[in-house]
């Protein structure tokens, strides 16, 4: 659904993503794990238009979007949920939902407009009696639900998702995460950039580790969250994990992926 060949973008005369090849297939979760400064918000924003490519392409479905603009990149199925939520606390939550159909606007026609609405509010049950409140009166777990289903009133296929449990409780992590994976088992492609590795992994069909702007490692979920240097960076488990043979390594990461799996019900 999404590949990207060679792709350079960053801002003003700082080039931060350099070389990146990277793939969602149709219905897969692919994670992107890095720190602080990795370069991930930075790939968001150029797959959603907020960047431009310096060099690489950009393709969805097979068609060149790197030149488009971030709003014919929407009506074209990719939609981004932003870093820091970036909901209006001044106006309702409905009216934020309204503001996400807001390119789909002519197409859906009030009556659509309602329908998305009632749809969208399936997947957070908890907005529905809400609609009316002011956005800035939710709590934090609220508002990225919120500004999930915001994205999710254009009928995306492809849901880019950049630090969705920053500043979360672990309790409203999971349940985030819980949201990402039945989405994933309704259809949607999901690109999930994340600091938090071992939740990302989990749930992922993919992943890719970028450093200082660069791919340095993919495979699938399950092999990434094995992997002894991947455990050592970015799960916390540092020299211990280094010291288990690889048997038992492998039954601790077994054990690690299945108590994940039942806290997120997948």
């Amino acid at each position: 659904m999404l590949t990207i060949k060679g792709l350079d973008a960053g801002y003003g005369e700082a080039t931060v993503l350099r070389g990146i090849d990277l793939e969602v297939g149709a219905g897969q979760i692919v994670a992107l794990i890095g720190a602080n400064g990795a370069g991930k918000t930075t790939l968001a924003k150029t797959i959603a238009g907020l960047l431009p490519v310096r060099k690489g392409e950009i393709l969805f479905e097979g068609a060149a979007i790197e030149r488009l603009k971030p709003g014919e990149r929407i009506d074209r199925g990719v939609a981004q949920v932003p870093e820091g939520r970036q909901i209006i606390a001044g106006l309702t939550v409905g009216e934020n939902l309204r503001l996400g159909a807001h390119v789909k606007r002519r197409e859906l026609g009030e009556a659509g407009i309602l329908k998305r609405i009632e749809e969208v509010c399936r997947h957070f049950p908890i907005l529905t009696g809400r609609l009316g409140e002011p956005a800035g009166n939710l709590s934090g777990g609220q508002q990225q639900m919120l500004a999930i289903a915001r994205a999710l009133m254009v009928g995306p296929k492809l849901l880019v998702l950049d630090e969705p449990s920053l500043g979360l409780s672990p309790a409203l992590v999971s349940e985030i995460f819980r949201l990402i994976a039945n989405l994933r088992a309704q259809g949607l492609a999901i690109l999930l950039s994340e600091q938090n590795a071992r939740m990302s992994l989990a749930i992922a069909d993919h992943g890719y580790v970028i450093e200082m702007g660069h791919v340095v490692l993919q495979g699938t979920g399950k092999e990434l969250i094995n992997h002894p240097e991947i455990a050592e960076r970015y799960l916390g488990m540092g020299k211990a994990v280094e010291d288990l043979d690889r048997e038992h390594r492998e039954q601790r990461h077994a054990r690690l992926v299945k108590g994940l799996a039942d806290i997120l019900r997948i």
